[in-house]
């Protein structure tokens, strides 16, 4: 491909990733543009390198030299986005927490750790710490690999009564593994003492829902039974996940009394103390309306994840929908969406918070990133890195500041 051609693509690839495809083309946009706006940075660096070579070489043209600079010009706009993502995070961690939560802390990660250092933006798929230990493949109920979870802790260490991280994978509810998601935020909380157990579970259409989240709900009747013996205390138990993981995760947040999704372990504890999801789908149902969850519905939901009519059993739809449980008794949630998601719409986000800040009395944090698509923090960039470093700031402070009382209130219950 000569240096014209490859700036095309270039060009392409950075203009979706700017103003991303819509309507039925934009999961086309997300595969294109999530990859680009993350690795801008990087791509910024490859099309200078191209054209300085064209340039030496005598290969460059006045067209390709016109999209080298366009490209440039994007990709220079995709990295002043990625580097606000702390500062806008910041600001809602502040407006939701007050003014002083650092100072409520404590040992709080030091303003630097906001900031990202280059040898994370040259190795964005080298996640794991230094001094974090990886016990894998722990089952956690009957069933080969879908019913194992792997657990991360600090190696070394004789960890007593240290918080818990759930983390769910994604991947459409049909596919995804433990190892491949959360890695950044759970190597992060491993380093800082905690013990974070990520989890696999049944996949569909080989095992229609409910099943995942009756797996979801099962590894995390096993963490508050045998995390003790990791270093764990059962009775403060965070979740988190991305996408299908996002849903997940939130469900089973606000799900700790639905017994249809604990067939045989109803008298299980499952609860949680918060929960952190990431671009999830929160309407299965198309309670809300909105077009793009009623499509979601009709054309993948129903026969690729349920197999059912949701014509006919609109109500198994609308129980898997976590904007149906929330209530009162919401445990406290930080959701996090970006703003160009591709694959699940923003004002499902925006519908949930809402939802949330009417019902719930807890904390609700809330933040949407823009310009940004799906899958945003599946490996290491400049945006995901601020946005981690922010979850962390924030779990960090719901450890120090919510820990007491919602353990008493799950021991008391």
């Amino acid at each position: 491909m000569g240096f014209t051609r490859r700036r095309v693509v270039t060009a392409l690839l950075t203009a979706n990733a700017v103003k991303p495809l819509g309507g039925r083309a934009a999961p086309l946009g997300f595969a294109f543009g999530w990859p680009t706006g993350e690795l801008a940075p990087q791509l910024l660096a490859l099309t200078a390198l191209d054209a300085a070579q064209a340039l030496v070489r005598g290969k460059a043209t006045k067209r390709g030299m016109f999209l080298a600079g366009a490209a440039a010009a994007g990709l220079g706009y995709l990295i002043t986005g990625a580097r606000g993502a702390g500062v806008l995070a910041e600001q809602q961690l502040v407006e939701s927490l007050g003014a002083d939560y650092l100072e409520k802390i404590p040992n709080r990660p030091a303003d630097a750790d906001l900031k990202t250092p280059l040898r994370d933006l040259a190795r964005p798929f080298a996640m794991m710490k230094p001094g974090v230990e990886v016990i894998r493949d722990i089952n956690y109920r009957d069933g080969g690999s879908r019913g194992r979870l792997d657990i991360y802790r600090p190696a070394g260490v004789d960890l007593t009564d240290a918080p818990v991280l759930v983390q769910v994978h994604g991947g459409g509810w049909t596919m995804g593994d433990k190892s491949q998601q959360g890695l950044l935020l759970m190597n992060r909380m491993a380093a800082r003492g905690w013990v974070c157990v990520a989890i696999n579970y049944r996949l569909a259409p080989k095992n229609p829902f409910p099943a995942q989240i009756i797996d979801v709900k099962k590894a995390l009747a096993w963490t508050h039974e045998n995390i003790t013996s990791y270093g764990g205390d059962p009775s403060y138990v965070v979740i988190t996940g991305g996408s299908a993981g996002g849903h997940l995760a939130a469900l089973a947040a606000l799900t700790p009394d639905v017994k249809e999704y604990q067939p045989g372990f109803e008298d299980a504890d499952t609860r949680v103390a918060a929960c952190v999801p990431f671009y999830g789908v929160y309407d299965m149902g198309g309670i809300t309306g909105d077009k793009a969850a009623v499509l979601m519905r009709d054309i993948f939901l129903a026969p690729r994840i349920f197999k059912l009519d949701a014509k006919t059993h609109l109500d198994a739809f609308e129980l898997a929908s976590p904007i149906a449980h929330v209530s009162a008794d919401a445990p406290d949630f930080f959701v996090l969406h970006g703003a160009h998601d591709g694959l699940v719409s923003v004002r499902q986000a925006r519908a949930f918070v809402a939802k949330l800040r009417e019902l719930s009395p807890g904390v609700t944090t809330y933040l949407e990133l823009p310009g940004t698509q799906h899958a945003f923090e599946v490996f290491s960039s400049i945006r995901s890195q601020q946005v981690i470093r922010s979850v962390e700031r924030w779990l960090e402070w719901h450890r120090a500041n919510r820990r007491t009382a919602t353990s008493d209130e799950l021991v008391d219950a």
